[in-house]
């Protein structure tokens, strides 16, 4: 007779079941409490993912995340006070500003004066407590994913943003989606978002979210994106969290007929980053370009992992990722790309390219190819490196330091995955943003 072997549950896994616990009582009145149920059922069949589970094998959570915080409260006016100039990084870029301070939407603090005809910004939290149709049908559908942390934010979700954009509708201004911790205690945020983009609707949406260097705050953020037919939408998120942050970021993102998404996430902050992007073809002739650029050092860890669900015919992908890496850095990339069975003529092509900058950086590069159609233009790569000795010869040979000389080829590295942003003032911001993590560098 054998007898059942029951892992032993860790510290931070005994916590996020007694919060779950606690809330029990309110899930009673919560439309979503089934959904929310079975998610937590599932985390914690699972716990939290370890270097035995594949897609995890590179962060191993279970040990880089040794305790759960508590769950944030709500802001108090100080708090909010605080937040009244975060995103500055993107002060030269005229957007429309939705704050959102400890995962809780702040109406006093966003720009909600004269909304375009057919944009309509809400409160999740507000949307749920109402029971809104429209908001609980959507919510987990839009690209469903069993990932275990994704499933912890569904299941500990409180507030976030409800976009939605009407069919035909083009906003003049970009959206940017604040995400600013202030509070002084570390504590965790489960934030939820959902962004409907109508049918020939052209957006763009930026996230950025920012924290102090004191605290060891932890965020599971969750993003679901339902793109229309023949919509277009420019999808950036800024990372310059916290130096001591826990970071987790999910991309839900679904795309109709000819529909067309531009994304790109430039990370430069935080102490553990997993940036997650679940992107499903829902609609024929779809196209996305995905790109990345990670600027890291010290003992900074950011993963990103990415699925590209090609499950019907005529779609193209690329992805371009980037990553810097000095001090004792790690840099993960994780790249599948899938093509279903009937997706035919589907053209999918995917790089990713790691500059070392010190002996003890790390980077692990997995691209990976599921191919079940034979009419398909599919292709992956990968490369690491330290910097072109003959070009730093070059440059230093016509009279630039070598410091300058070092800081030019990294520019260089990085802005090929930055040229894919469209916008002028949001390309510069972000080049800006990089030649100020070369500054702190040294």
């Amino acid at each position: 007779m054998s007898a059942e072997v029951r892992p032993i549950k860790t510290a931070a896994e005994q916590a996020l079941a007694e919060a779950f616990a606690a809330r029990k009582g309110a899930l009673a009145r919560d439309p979503l409490a089934a959904q929310r149920e079975a998610a937590f059922r599932r985390f914690a069949a699972e716990g939290l993912p370890h270097r035995r589970v594949e897609d995890w094998k590179y962060t191993d959570l279970r040990a880089l995340m040794r305790e759960a915080k508590p769950l944030a409260g709500p802001p108090d006016t100080a708090g909010i006070a605080r937040a009244k100039n975060a995103g500055g990084l993107l002060r030269v870029v005229d957007a429309r500003r939705i704050v959102l301070v400890d995962g809780v939407f702040v109406p006093e603090l966003s720009d909600l004066a004269a909304l375009e005809p057919g944009l309509t910004v809400g409160s999740m939290a507000e949307a749920l407590a109402g029971a809104d149709a429209e908001v609980v049908g959507r919510v987990g559908t839009v690209a469903p994913t069993d990932d275990v942390a994704a499933a912890l934010n569904t299941a500990f979700m409180g507030d976030g943003v409800v976009l939605n954009v009407a069919d035909g509708v083009t906003l003049a201004r970009p959206i940017h989606l604040v995400f600013a911790y202030t509070a002084t205690v570390a504590a965790a945020v489960f934030a939820r978002s959902l962004v409907v983009i109508g049918k020939r609707a052209r957006a763009t949406l930026i996230e950025s979210h920012e924290g102090p260097d004191d605290l060891d705050y932890q965020v599971n953020n969750a993003l679901e994106l339902s793109v229309g037919d023949d919509a277009k939408v420019d999808h950036v998120k800024i990372g310059t969290e916290g130096s001591r942050a826990l970071h987790i970021s999910t991309l839900m993102a679904a795309l109709g007929a000819r529909a067309e998404l531009n994304d790109l996430s430039f990370t430069t902050g935080g102490s553990v980053v997993r940036n997650q992007l679940h992107l499903r073809y829902a609609g024929e002739g779809a196209a996305a370009t995905i790109a990345g650029a990670s600027l890291i050092k010290g003992r900074q860890h950011v993963d990103t992992t990415m699925v590209v669900d090609h499950a019907v015919r005529g779609g193209s992908s690329r992805e371009l990722f980037k990553s810097v890496l000095d001090g004792e850095s790690h840099a993960v990339f994780q790249g599948k790309i899938i093509v279903r069975p009937g997706a035919q003529q589907t053209d999918a092509r995917m790089m990713t390219r790691a500059l070392l900058l010190s002996e003890a950086a790390e980077a692990d590069n997995k691209p990976e190819l599921e191919i079940f159609a034979d009419d398909v233009q599919c292709g992956h790569g990968a490369t690491a490196g330290a910097l072109d000795q003959d070009l730093l010869f070059y440059l230093k040979a016509r009279g630039i330091p070598a410091h300058e000389a070092e800081a030019l080829l990294i520019q260089a590295f990085v802005g090929e995955a930055l040229e894919t942003i469209e916008r002028d003032d949001l390309r510069a911001a972000l080049a800006d943003a990089a030649a100020a993590w070369l500054i702190t560098r040294g």
